[in-house]
C-alpha cells in the first residue's frame, strides 16, 4: 500500500510496454503517464521547483511563471497548489483545451499567445512575453525549464536509472526532444555506463532543434522552433524526424490495440520503427520512453475532423500498412 500527502510524491516508474505484436519489433515502451500530473514532466517540474525553494529563490509572495506546451504547465500547476504558490503558463494555441482545462482546475492562470513571433515562432512569442512580465514585476520567478539544469539533471538522477535497472543489456533508447531535457539527462548517464548504449534522438519535422528547416507543427510537446539552450549534440548518436501525419499514424495503430498515448508518443515510437525497421535489429534490447497518455488529445489526435482538417482526408486511410516515412540523420 502505498500512502502519499503530497501529489509529487507518486510516480510509477517501472512500467513498459512489449509492442512487439503491435510494431512487429522488439520496442519496450516506458509508459511515463502513470502519476498525478499525467506525463514525464512531473520530473523536471519537481526538480526545479525544490531547487528553487532550497535556493530561497521562491518566498511566500512569488508567483510561478513558465512557458510550457502544456505538460510541464499541469504538473507546475500541480506543485504549486500543493505548495501554496501562485502560478502562471504561458502557453499558445496549440496547446490542447482539455490541458488548459486541467491547469485552471488545479488553480492556475493561463495566458495564451495567438500569434507567433517573425524569428521565433510561438515558442519565441511565449519566451518574450515571460521575460516582460518578469522584468515589470520582481514577484514572478520563470524556472526556465529551457536552461534550468534540473531539467535533464531529473532524468540523469531517475529516468534513466530506472531504464538501466530493467535493461541493464540495453543496446539502444529513443528518446524525443521537447526542451532536450529528457534527452540529455538520459544521454549524460548512459554516456558514463559500463556497455555503449546507443542514443536516437527523435524530432518534429519543422523543428529547429538540430538544424532542420522550420516548418508547421500542430502536436505540442516535441520539437521547437528556437534551438534549446540545454542541447548538446555530442551526446546524441543519431536523429530521427518524424512527419507528423506518420506520428498521428503510430498513436492510431497502438490505440486500436488498447494503449492511448498522446502525440510526442506516437513520434517517438513512429521514429523508432523507422530506425530498427533499417537497421534490422532483431536481436537488440531497444527502449523508448512515452511521454504522457493520450486522454488530453481526445479532441486533436484522436478526432477524426481536426486529423483530417490539418493532415488531409487520406492520412489514416489503411495506415497500418503505410510505410513510416521518417528522415534519418547523425548527429554530429
Amino acid at each position: 500500500m502505498s500512502v502519499i500527502s503530497v501529489p509529487q510524491a507518486f510516480n510509477e516508474d517501472d512500467l513498459y510496454v512489449d509492442l512487439r505484436s503491435i510494431i512487429g519489433h522488439s520496442l519496450f515502451l516506458k509508459c511515463e503517464g502513470f502519476n498525478f500530473a499525467g506525463s514525464i514532466k512531473l520530473k523536471a517540474a519537481a526538480e526545479m521547483v525544490e531547487a528553487a525553494d532550497r535556493d530561497g529563490v521562491l518566498t511566500p509572495g512569488s508567483i510561478l511563471v513558465e512557458s510550457s506546451s502544456g505538460n510541464l504547465g499541469v504538473a507546475l500547476s500541480m506543485i504549486a497548489a500543493s505548495k501554496g504558490y501562485r502560478f502562471l503558463c504561458v502557453t499558445d494555441s496549440r496547446c490542447n483545451l482539455s490541458t488548459r482545462l486541467l491547469m485552471e482546475a488545479l488553480g492556475a492562470e493561463v495566458h495564451i499567445i495567438t500569434e507567433p513571433d517573425a524569428a521565433g515562432g510561438f515558442l519565441g512569442a511565449r519566451l518574450d512575453y515571460v521575460r516582460a512580465l518578469c522584468a515589470s514585476d520582481d514577484r514572478y520567478v520563470w524556472l526556465n525549464q529551457y536552461t534550468n539544469p534540473g531539467n535533464w539533471m531529473a532524468h540523469y538522477r531517475t529516468t534513466a536509472p530506472a531504464i538501466a535497472r530493467q535493461f541493464p543489456q540495453l543496446d539502444v533508447l529513443f528518446v524525443g526532444a521537447g526542451t532536450t531535457g529528457t534527452l540529455m539527462g538520459c544521454a549524460r548517464y548512459f554516456e558514463e555506463w559500463p556497455r555503449p548504449v546507443r542514443v536516437v534522438a527523435v524530432d518534429s519535422l519543422g523543428s529547429v532543434t538540430f538544424g532542420g528547416p522550420p516548418g508547421r507543427r500542430m502536436i505540442p510537446g516535441l520539437g521547437a522552433s528556437v534551438r534549446p539552450p540545454l542541447l548538446d549534440e555530442s551526446y546524441v548518436d543519431e536523429v530521427v524526424w518524424v512527419d507528423e501525419a506518420d506520428a498521428i499514424r503510430a498513436c492510431h495503430r497502438l490505440a486500436r490495440r488498447g494503449f492511448l498515448f498522446g502525440g510526442s508518443t506516437g513520434t517517438v515510437v513512429s521514429g523508432a520503427m523507422s530506425w530498427l525497421a533499417r537497421h534490422g535489429a532483431g536481436a537488440l534490447t531497444a527502449v523508448a520512453i512515452a511521454p504522457d497518455l493520450g486522454d488530453r488529445y481526445l479532441d486533436t489526435v484522436y478526432q477524426a475532423n481536426w486529423v483530417e482538417a490539418i493532415y488531409g482526408q487520406d492520412v489514416l486511410r489503411n495506415d497500418v500498412d503505410v510505410p513510416v516515412q521518417a528522415c534519418h540523420q547523425t548527429a554530429v
